[in-house]
């Protein structure tokens, strides 16, 4: 750059008075770096071990609420019950959490960083299996277990020994430079590696499961069949990705259904078994096969697993209308009111009477005694000792044809489209047959039977987790029982010519007897008396202390999470 003169004078002014070149300010990293700095952060140990208690601080939700999968009525219960919480929680899909969009995304993100760490962590692994074990340090005194002793044996002599010894111990071992460097041990890097693809597949096939698999329960009373196809599920829970196509035409009839029960002692009325003979088909064509169901022996059929959650009384019931036509004869599943005894309620809707649609209420009590105070029944035992009904009888228009869908299990319309019969309450017993005031109509009670709730579910990825669940089990156990393991042996000419061998290893871990049996190998049965330090502390000292310092080429560091 020319001087610039000074204005006043004209003589040139000094260089340091010149205007300074204006330099340019360093941009930003830019949106690719700011990738790159993101997925550095998501793919951290750290980032997937917090990711990983997300999924399990999320899944807190889904086991302390009721869910609409497994018990929408629960959730409706808890709705109706909670005006404040309930509507909130139901924004933040706490009754449906697993498939709620932030439980997908925090799953998604742990796969995704699991993935990202993992991966390359077992492909550096696999690079460093393959390159030679790390070259002895200059200084092996330094090593945690270090031995000197000399021989007459010749130095090449002695280190062929030491491959020798150290080979048959399943070392990798390599000679140059005058030493042996001999490593193994990779085995429980490769166990923690396992554990954690292992961790990585589970993750996926749970995923799958979901996205692919269905899980529904069915109620079937004895007598009955239930062929597998959607509209016959009581309820239904399929995956993001499922097709009504996917469901295998199969079907199970429930023949007979028993449960045992307690009947002396503190636990009169406990169960203590269920059994509910069924027979099955795979396919409309297919075989009929014969299975004792019970709880924990599943079947297995058509790709799926067909589980006995419960049970309970369908009390069969003959109704007639005003002209005297049989308008109604089946049996009705009653719901348990009370677990123990068995108290059950059901209702009996008939549609088809004339003039008037007619509607019954009934109570159940499977053994029927009065209670202690002699104004009520109660039901003293599960079993169907004695069972008893009491009816509360309503005529009118139960309006199934309005087009709003109703419950089963409940009457719509009391007091408004459905009205009382007046005297219409009765108990009933097996075989007796109660007339409803007004030429109504008539209703008897038949007799009992039994029903049992199925759950099917189909899960595609079940094998694979049970798989990635064993590796993982393995790959743990071994990342803690084997341990990486080093050993150098130096060979040089010393004074009187004899030959100066010195030993030096390193254990990951606390130190083994290992070290000192490949000592005494190499020494072989003279047994030189040697100096130096076996199995004490090692001294710190720097960059010398560590193997592979001073190395030709391989890696002697261990993998970093």
């Amino acid at each position: 750059m020319s001087d610039i003169k000074d204005i006043e004078t004209g003589t040139q002014a000094p260089a340091a008075r010149q205007a300074p070149e204006e330099v340019p300010r360093p941009r930003g990293i830019g949106p690719l770096g700011w990738l790159r700095w993101g997925w550095r952060q998501l793919t951290t140990m750290r980032t997937a071990l917090i990711l990983l208690f997300l999924v399990a601080l999320g899944s807190v939700p889904g086991s302390a609420l009721p869910q609409r999968g497994q018990a929408p009525e629960k959730v409706a219960a808890y709705l109706s019950d909670h005006k404040t919480l309930g509507p909130f929680f139901d924004k933040l899909s706490l009754f449906d959490v697993f498939s709620a969009p932030w439980f997908a995304a925090i799953y998604i993100l742990l796969f995704v960083s699991l993935a990202g760490c993992v991966i390359p962590r077992a492909v550096k692994h696999f690079q460093s299996m393959r390159a030679r074990p790390p070259a002895a340090p200059r200084n092996l005194g330094r090593l945690p277990q270090s031995v000197t002793y000399e021989t007459d044996g010749a130095p090449d002599d002695v280190l062929a020994e030491a491959r020798k010894v150290l080979r048959g111990r399943r070392f990798r071992v390599d000679v140059s430079d005058g030493a042996a460097s001999a490593e193994k041990g990779y085995l429980g890097e490769t166990g923690n590696l396992v554990f954690h693809l292992a961790l990585l597949g589970l993750l996926f096939a749970l995923g799958a499961g979901n996205l692919f698999g269905y899980r529904g329960s069915v109620l079937i009373t004895e007598g009955k069949t239930f062929a597998n196809s959607l509209g016959q599920y009581d309820e239904f829970t399929p995956g993001r990705l499922f097709d009504d196509g996917d469901l295998a035409p199969f079907t199970v009839s429930l023949d007979d259904f028993k449960a045992e029960y307690e009947v002396k002692g503190d636990k009169r009325g406990q169960a203590t078994a269920f059994d509910a003979w069924i027979h099955y088909r795979d396919r409309p064509s297919g075989k009929d096969e014969k299975y004792d169901l019970r709880l924990n022996h599943p079947l297995k059929v058509g790709g799926a697993k067909v589980y006995l959650l419960g049970h309970g009384y369908a009390p069969k019931f003959t109704v007639k209308d005003a002209k005297g036509d049989v308008a109604f004869q089946d049996t009705v599943p009653f719901l348990a009111m009370e677990p123990r005894n068995l108290t059950s309620e059901g209702v009996i809707k008939v549609p088809d009477a004339e003039p008037d649609q007619l509607a019954f209420y009934a109570i159940l009590w499977p053994t029927a005694v009065a209670s202690e105070d002699g104004k009520q029944i109660v039901s003293a035992f599960p079993g169907a000792l004695r069972p008893v009904i009491t009816l509360s009888s309503f005529k009118g228009d139960l309006g199934l044809d309005s087009g709003t869908p109703q419950s089963v299990y409940k009457l719509e319309g009391i007091g408004k489209t459905l009205q009382p019969i007046k005297g219409g309450e009765k108990l009933l017993e097996p075989g007796e047959t109660f007339k409803l005031p007004g030429n109504a109509g008539s209703i008897t009670f038949d007799g009992m039977a039994e029903y049992a709730t199925l759950s099917v579910n189909h899960d595609p990825g079940r094998i694979p987790a049970l798989i990635a669940a064993v590796l993982a089990v393995l790959g743990v156990a071994t990342s803690f029982l084997v341990r990486r393991r080093r050993v150098w042996v130096r060979a040089s000419a010393g004074t009187g010519g004899r030959t100066v061998v010195e030993v030096g290893g390193l254990t990951l871990g606390n130190p083994t007897s290992e070290f000192d049996e490949i000592v005494t190998a190499l020494r072989g049965p003279d047994g030189a008396d040697a100096t130096g330090r076996d199995g004490t502390e090692p001294e710190q000292n720097g960059s010398e202390a560590e193997p592979g310092a001073d190395r030709g080429s391989g890696s002697a560091t261990e993998p970093k999470e």
